[in-house]
Formats: C-alpha cells, sequence, structure tokens
C-alpha cells in the first residue's frame, strides 16, 4: 500500500527535486543574486498570474478538456476593468463584479459550444483566442490604460501591513498569517490521518508521519519566512493560497469535483452511471472563466495599467505548468498542488534566464523543449501502467 502510495505521488516528489536542482543551479549561475530574500519574493509574485490560471488549467485538463484562449480572455477581463475604472469612474469593487461577471459569461459560452454544440474545446478556445486578442484593442483602442485606483493596485502590488513591529525588516501580520496556515496545515494533517485510521486504512508509522508532517511545515515556514523578512505577505500571494484551497476543495471534496475526475477517466461509464456531462462541463467552464478573469484583475493591478499585449504566451504557461504538475492531457488525473509547483518552475525558468541575461528567443526554445519533455513523461508513465 506505501509503495503504490509513494509511485502515485512519485511524478509530483520528482518535479519538486526538479524545483529545487533549478534553483540551485541558477544560484551558483547568478552568483546568490536568483537566492536572494528579495527576489524569491518578488518570484513568488510573478508567479501569482500564471499560478492562479494553471489551478482553472487543471480542472479543465482533468475532464480531456483544453483552454487555449486564457491569456486572451485575462487580458480583456483585465482591459475591461481598467476601463470601467479609468475612462467610467467605476469604484473597485463594483468593477470587481464586473469582471468577474464578464469572465462567467465567457466561460458559458465556451461550455455551450464544447458541452452542447460538440465543438472540440481545441478549436472553441482557439477561436475566443484570436477573438479576444482582437476585443483587446477594440476595448482600450490600442492604447494602455491607466493609472488605476490605489485599492485597485493594492489587489496585485501592496502587502500585509505591519501590526506593531514597525520596520527592521521584519512583517510581524504576515508572520502571524504563516503561524496560522503552518497551525491549519498540521491540524488538517492529523485530522485526516486519524479519519483514515477510523475505518480501517492502511497507514505508515505514526513516526514517519511525524517526519513528513514536520518537514512540510518547515517547508512551508521557510517560504513564508522569505517574504515575512522582505517587505511582507502580498495580497495576491494570499488571493493565489484562497483559490488554490477553493479549488481543492471542490475537485476533492465535492460531488461535482469527484464527476470530473470519472468524465476525463472514461466520459462513456461516466455517462452510462447518470452524470450529465453537458451540465457538468458548462458549469466547469463558467467557474474557469471567473478564474481567468480573477487572473486578469491580479495582472491588471500588478502592473497598474491594461496594455493591448497582455496575457501573451500565457497560455503555454498555464498548459506546462498544470502538464509538469502531473495533469495528463488525456484525462483524469491532475491536482491544484502540483499545478503550482509546475507555475514555479515555469516561473523560476522565466526570472532565472532573465536574470542570466538569456536572449529571449532561447528562453522560449528551452520552455517549448521543456512541455515537451513533460507531455512525453505523461505518455510515457501511462504505458507503463498499461
Amino acid at each position: 500500500m506505501l509503495r503504490d502510495s509513494f509511485r502515485k505521488d512519485l511524478r509530483q516528489y520528482t518535479m519538486i527535486g526538479a524545483l529545487i536542482a533549478i534553483w540551485l543551479i541558477f544560484s551558483f549561475t547568478t552568483d546568490g543574486v536568483f537566492i536572494s530574500p528579495r527576489n524569491i519574493s518578488n518570484l513568488f509574485l510573478q508567479t501569482v498570474s500564471v499560478a492562479i490560471v494553471a489551478c482553472g488549467m487543471v480542472l479543465i485538463i482533468v475532464t480531456g478538456n483544453i483552454d487555449l484562449s486564457v491569456g486572451s480572455v485575462a487580458g480583456f477581463c483585465g482591459a475591461v476593468g481598467a476601463v470601467l475604472q479609468v475612462k467610467y469612474g467605476w469604484g473597485t469593487s463594483a468593477t470587481i463584479l464586473a469582471v468577474l461577471i464578464s469572465g462567467l459569461v465567457i466561460g458559458a459560452w465556451h461550455g455551450f459550444w464544447i458541452a452542447w454544440k460538440k465543438v472540440p474545446p481545441f478549436i472553441v478556445t482557439l477561436a475566443s483566442m484570436l477573438a479576444f486578442r482582437g476585443a483587446i484593442l477594440g476595448v482600450t483602442g490600442g492604447s494602455t490604460i491607466s493609472p488605476l485606483d490605489e485599492s485597485f493596485k493594492a489587489i496585485g502590488s501592496s502587502y500585509l501591513p505591519q501590526l506593531f513591529v514597525k520596520g527592521g525588516g521584519f512583517n510581524d501580520f504576515s508572520a502571524l498569517f504563516a503561524a496560522i496556515c503552518i497551525a491549519l496545515f498540521i491540524w488538517f494533517e492529523v485530522k485526516k490521518r486519524m479519519k483514515k485510521a477510523k475505518y480501517g486504512f492502511h497507514l505508515p508509522s505514526a513516526g514517519m508521519d511525524t517526519i513528513r508532517i514536520t518537514l512540510l511545515s518547515l517547508v512551508i515556514a521557510a517560504v513564508f519566512s522569505v517574504m515575512i523578512f522582505n517587505e511582507g505577505i502580498p495580497y495576491a500571494v494570499i488571493l493565489l493560497i484562497v483559490i488554490a484551497l477553493l479549488l481543492t476543495f471542490l475537485g476533492e471534496r465535492t460531488v461535482f469535483g469527484r464527476r470530473l475526475y470519472a468524465i476525463g477517466g472514461n466520459a462513456d461509464a461516466a455517462m452510462l452511471s447518470g452524470i450529465s456531462i453537458r451540465h457538468n462541463i458548462t458549469a466547469l467552464f463558467m467557474i474557469h472563466g471567473m478564474v481567468v478573469a480573477l487572473t486578469g484583475i491580479v495582472m491588471t493591478a500588478r502592473l497598474n495599467a491594461a496594455t493591448t499585449s497582455a496575457g501573451i504566451n500565457m497560455e503555454l504557461d498555464a498548459i506546462a505548468a498544470a502538464v509538469i504538475g502531473g495533469a495528463s492531457l488525456m484525462g483524469g488525473e491532475g491536482t491544484i498542488m502540483g499545478a503550482l509547483i509546475g507555475a514555479l518552475i515555469m516561473s523560476s525558468l522565466d526570472n532565472g534566464m532573465s536574470l542570466m541575461n538569456i536572449d529571449i528567443t532561447y528562453q522560449y526554445v528551452i520552455k517549448g523543449l521543456i512541455l515537451l519533455v513533460a507531455v512525453w513523461a505523461d505518455i510515457s508513465m501511462r504505458q507503463r501502467r498499461v
């Protein structure tokens, strides 16, 4: 049982090892600049946009579908928000609501063509990728829209404030938030073990589980510490954590989520068991549309502007992050945690290669090859299990 569990998580362990190796290589090649607290903190902030959309992409890929439009849709939704604020004077709350509704409608549009009209998702989302790239030009008039309200800009570029300690390179509010997160993680892990023991599941020894939980807690503490001793935890990172937790709960703890995995594993069997593929796929694309719209909000807020080039190539990073993190393009497999690791790998590559002043031409080549190898690894692992 333990060996099967290890094999199941082998790819995720491999990706964590790959991430550590990438960080070590870039730390050496950049004379320690890459691993500096300031750069790592900025790296986490840069990862947020891709990570959020990758979390939604995982659930899309789990059902055997794909979305090539995420970059254009995120750019369009961000442009809508910027126009509403700059040209029409809308407040932040109303703007966010309007952008999320826009994402919901776009997701429903995709679901209609894919689930009800049976048009392949590749074609539907490719059409949207082109259409919304043009819509961005139409909404912005081909120019940059800025500046945005301070409250809107804070979503993408501000940090948790200090509570008591002023200055000194230590953010006490962020430290408190990190402590709460670690305590909740330990509590949920212990609760999960107790629940498995109650129903007679085979479990590793208490000592092994204690070591695992302790090591993971230390990793979480180390990640938060980088931000705590810099400027603090960005609001965007907190938003990513919330989205990841919500989508993890949706995918693993709800009937709807289990149906998505069933559809991706075997659509015919799912249909024969009474699952409505049309309704579930439509609902999924609507949720995904709001996630992409939220990505557009974060991206626009971080730049403090809506640009015509916003979101270009984001679909490559999102799909690569999901696949690298363990999602199978054949459907039926994938986790939100894996997508987060994959997004961090992609952002680390971008950040490290930029610090090394590697030509953009080679950056695209390297990222493309990594995606190719990730898909090949997925296919190879599936063939071994057959």
